[in-house]
């Protein structure tokens, strides 16, 4: 394994567990409005939760509900969701940003959220913003995963080349997009199997803190 010089996470399904509640989200709305007929449907909403991770809300809307009032009422209700729902931390992430600030290596967060979705994370969890040097959202990234744009600018706002970052991702489009970046990736797999995410990633790990047992 390289040295770690800087880290990069992903939100959703590494840091915080809300990957159930958005696929129940996304599958409802799936079923409720449709999709864009020049776009092949998934089989099943279940499958277009899970085609859709990692990818901005621009994104999904505009590929998926080309129409401007869908789009509307599903921004409202995504801001409602997001504001009720409950942002569970996964074991031993403190435990791991607290061994990166201790050790000065910088973290940001790179993730396809908003920030009205953030500011409800950190409303819940006061503490966690300050183990990051930087938060990238969506109002910084034009280009979504599998894009390694997001990496690449946490890369530079921490001051590391990102090929002496780790990027830690649980999505199929996260992991190439952190490889895209030249970053050591650590595939988490919260979501998806092992073995499924195993081709696009440098590490598979169960949980992002299980990378503590193989640093000094």
């Amino acid at each position: 394994m390289p040295k770690l010089e800087g880290a990069l996470f992903d939100l959703d399904g590494v840091i915080i567990d809300t990957e159930g509640a958005y696929s129940v989200f996304w599958a409802q709305m799936w079923t409720e409005y449709g999709y864009a007929p020049a776009v092949k449907a998934p089989t099943t909403p279940e499958k277009f939760a899970q085609i859709i991770k990692g990818s901005t809300l621009e994104r999904i809307l505009n590929s998926w509900f080309p129409d401007q009032k869908v789009q509307q009422e599903i921004v409202e209700r995504l801001n409602t969701y997001e504001k009720e729902m409950q942002y569970q931390i996964f074991p031993g992430v403190t435990k791991l940003l607290t061994y990166l600030n201790h050790n000065n290596i910088p973290a940001a967060i790179v993730t396809s959220s908003g920030e009205k979705k953030m500011s409800n994370l950190f409303r819940q969890h006061p503490t966690l913003q300050g183990h990051f040097k930087a938060i990238i959202t969506d109002a910084q990234v034009t280009r979504s995963k599998p894009d390694p744009q997001g990496y690449l600018i946490g890369a530079q706002s921490i001051g590391v080349d990102p090929t002496k970052c780790y990027v830690f991702e649980d999505s199929l489009s996260g992991l190439k997009a952190g490889r895209a970046a030249g970053a050591y990736v650590v595939g988490v797999s919260t979501t998806l199997a092992p073995e499924t995410i195993a081709p696009y990633s440098d590490k598979v790990v169960s949980l992002a803190a299980d990378i503590l047992k193989d640093l000094p």
